[in-house]
């Protein structure tokens, strides 16, 4: 049971670190975009996968939470809303490509800053929880 256990610590560290490096390959994109067309094609094959990110990080710890029947401690608490926020922070930056039209370069001008704050948001909030369960 325990080197269960052990596995998945490891695996929930490296979907950390993937979700930390599809978020950098996204603001590298953003950064890099010139039109609207190429940003959609890649965003309608990338976010699928860094979503599947998302929910390897999410259902390694609900596994290990469960496997182990650990009580919700505040670092548990932390974990839950910072994935919940991260998920609303990526629903919220898709929808707004959804609506940007083809040849509309000003809007896709706010929506590359809107969109890179967001990134920054999560880069963030992401770094943040991984340093302090390094240090915990």
């Amino acid at each position: 049971m325990n080197e269960m256990y052990n596995m998945g610590i490891v695996t929930h560290y490296y979907g950390v670190m993937t979700v930390l490096v599809g978020i950098l390959i996204n603001l590298y994109r953003i950064k890099k975009a010139n039109d609207i067309q190429s940003y959609r094609k890649f965003n309608i094959l990338f976010n699928p996968i860094n979503g599947t990110f998302i929910g390897t990080v999410v259902f390694t710890g609900v596994i290990m939470m469960a496997a182990k029947h650990l009580d919700f401690t505040i670092e548990n608490i932390v974990m839950i809303i910072i994935a919940v926020f991260i998920i609303v922070l990526e629903v919220k930056r898709s929808k707004r490509l959804k609506f940007l039209l083809n040849n509309d370069t000003e809007a896709f001008d706010k929506y590359k800053d809107y969109g890179s704050k967001l990134l920054i948001y999560e880069l963030i909030s992401v770094a943040l929880v991984s340093v302090w369960m390094l240090v915990i």
